[in-house]
């Protein structure tokens, strides 16, 4: 069959460039209307694997909003989306105003496993401060100070991360503890401020296991067995007892 179409056509000169509309016939296959193969898309399939970016003060109701977290939705039931943790950031003006002149900035990075297989990538920052009754106008590290903070920052990093589950690891980035031991460790090196786990990366992690997921929602339960007063109640019956026929099943 033959089937006629509009189409722009446009024509380049060297002084003049025009538009012509023109009728085109197009040869279309017969069979063109048949369905060849069909399939039903389910709705939950396309929400798995997203990635919401939410802000802690969302989350908790709190004022403090410049730390996000990246959730990954990794299963759907009915209209709930049972998310896990992928990842966490600063934002962009709580990382501009920390960074200033007469002071100066360490950073450092580790790779890092929990105890449950998660392999993450944590990124540290400080900022030297002024010691106490300092007159001098700059607060500057000398290299092997920096050397020596920067090794401190990934020892604490890895410790409180090995020693730890995905759940435990979240639970201390949300007040950022880490970042406090760090501040901490270091005073006797250099005094800190401004000390944040800034970034947190998820790298790998273990194959998705959906009664793993729902004890992290607290919806598990720890074993199948039944206990307390759902194991019943022991049933005494005569020697050589047996049940009557029914009538009917």
């Amino acid at each position: 069959s033959l089937v006629a179409t509009w189409i722009w056509l446009t024509k380049v000169n060297s002084a003049l460039c025009m538009n012509v509309l023109c009728w085109l016939d197009f040869c279309v296959v017969p069979n063109v209307s048949k369905t060849i193969s069909c399939f039903i898309e389910i709705a939950s399939d396309g929400l798995k694997g997203r990635v919401f970016e939410v802000s802690l003060a969302d989350l908790q109701n709190d004022e403090v909003a410049f730390r996000k977290f990246k959730l990954i939705t990794e299963d759907v039931q009915g209209k709930n989306c049972l998310t896990n943790f992928h990842g966490m950031d600063l934002t962009r003006d709580k990382m501009c105003s920390m960074v200033k002149k007469w002071q100066t900035m360490i950073e450092a990075h580790v790779d890092v496993k929990t105890t449950d297989g998660y392999l993450l990538r944590l990124f540290c920052v400080g900022f030297t401060k002024k010691r106490n009754n300092q007159i001098r106008k700059t607060s500057y590290a000398q290299h092997q100070q920096v050397r020596q903070i920067r090794k401190k920052m990934m020892e604490i990093m890895t410790r409180e991360v090995q020693t730890n589950d995905l759940k435990e690891v979240v639970n201390k980035l949300i007040p950022d503890s880490i970042g406090k031991d760090i501040e901490k460790a270091c005073q006797s090196i250099y005094p800190l401020h401004d000390v944040f786990v800034r970034k947190v990366k998820m790298l790998k992690k273990p194959k998705f296991e959906l009664g793993k997921l729902m004890e992290l929602h607290g919806e598990g339960s720890s074993s199948g067995k039944a206990t307390g007063d759902e194991t019943g109640a022991k049933v005494e019956r005569a020697d050589g007892y047996e049940p009557p026929v029914q009538e009917s099943v």
